[in-house]
């Protein structure tokens, strides 16, 4: 639900009641990942999606029974077509997979209203929030939501059950520090035993970031597709007279400092890209031997194969190690055959989303690889 976050704010704040429909577990190949959402309003307005398409009809009907009895519903979709649907059309997934859906009801007036508005605000201001509903369980509590800040405070519960609020809180707050959403299973009482309870916890952390060093042609290209990966885009050289807004307009920060300095002062995390496209040993071979030592998700260098031997070598004289080295994507990107600063930005960024997501970079004709990969960096949102 979380991911379409900024259009229900908009619905909440405007008093709309609507349901709202969330991918809660996935089983074999899917088009999307717990957490998707398809969202339908009183008057039948949807936003959102749930399965790329080939289930949405159904569950927008879901949605609107929802709203007209009130009553939450978890619904299962796999790949058996519905033969007897009056439209011919099915409601099966066609990918092979199966998805559960947990279809909610939100009116103006219900119990839950306040505790998703806030979470909803929340995300759309870009606040650190986790989101848990039990999504199996007594039907009295089916639905309940606990929201947790990224400070620790909460907001909401599950009406009179103290101990599986601590324990579904301590549980958020795991899911929030990794941004992982996901299901859990805990007892009906907290423990972890007794009647299960399953309850979805959805994480939204603010954008992961990238940094492109080098206020290149290159540069303009590759701040485009970060943006559109849903990176907060950073470019930062110490040239003012290249480093400019009116260069780099869809750039979220534009920095005139020297690379090593900013990336020392700045914040990173273990899901932070760096696009090194300077290919100065002047600029590089400072930065690189900050950024290696950092524990971020990507470090790439732009250069020729001679550049790319040059550079290893000061920076082994710097004092690199050689296991240090071995985290450097250099040159950077996959080979697509680019030659336009466009095409090189595909190639950078598709190093970043197969690195990201655990991917081999061949191409899937022939191959027998999973289309959809849980990469071991799990940046949770966007990118």
């Amino acid at each position: 639900m979380l991911d379409i976050a900024e259009e229900l704010n908009a619905w909440a704040a405007e008093g709309r009641d609507f349901a709202v429909a969330t991918v809660v577990a996935v089983s074999g190949s899917a088009p999307r990942r717990p957490g998707a959402a398809l969202a339908v309003d009183a008057v039948g307005t949807a936003v959102g999606s749930v399965s790329g398409g080939c289930v949405e009809s159904a569950v927008y009907e879901l949605c609107r029974q929802a709203l007209a009895d009130g009553r939450p519903v978890l619904e299962r979709f796999d790949d058996d077509e519905d033969d007897d649907d009056e439209d011919g059309l099915g409601t099966g997934l066609t990918c092979g997979g199966a998805i559960d859906v947990l279809v909610l009801p939100v009116h103006a007036a219900g119990p839950v209203r306040p505790v998703l508005a806030a979470a909803l605000a929340a995300t759309a201001s870009g606040g650190a929030v986790a989101l848990a509903r039990i999504v199996t369980g007594p039907p009295a509590l089916l639905g309940g939501a606990l929201l947790v800040h990224g400070d620790g405070t909460r907001h909401g519960g599950f009406g009179g059950h103290p101990e599986l609020d601590d324990t579904v809180a301590a549980e958020a707050a795991a899911f929030l520090d990794a941004g992982r959403t996901g299901t859990v299973e805990v007892g009906g009482r907290g423990a972890r035993c007794g009647s299960p309870v399953t309850v979805l916890i959805e994480s939204a952390v603010p954008a992961p970031r990238m940094i492109v060093f080098g206020a290149v042609d290159f540069a303009a290209a590759l701040v485009r597709v970060g943006k559109f990966l849903g990176f907060h885009v950073t470019v930062c050289d110490a040239r003012p007279v290249f480093t400019t807004r009116a260069r780099f307009p869809e750039a979220d920060e534009v920095v005139v400092d020297w690379p090593h300095r900013y990336l020392e002062r700045t914040a990173t995390d273990a899901r932070t890209v760096l696009c090194v496209l300077t290919h100065d040993p002047k600029f590089d071979v400072p930065l690189l031997r900050l950024a290696l030592r950092l524990p971020v998700a990507y470090v790439g260098a732009m250069g020729s194969r001679r550049t790319h031997l040059d550079r290893l070598e000061r920076l082994r004289e710097a004092g690199v190690t050689e296991r240090r080295l071995a985290g450097l994507r250099s040159p950077i990107g996959l080979d697509l055959g680019a030659r336009t600063p466009e095409e090189t930005a595909l190639s950078i960024a598709a190093e970043i989303v197969a690195a990201r997501r655990g991917g081999t970079g061949v191409p899937l004709t022939g191959a027998h690889t999973p289309i959809h990969h849980d990469g071991p960096l799990g940046v949770g949102s966007p990118a």
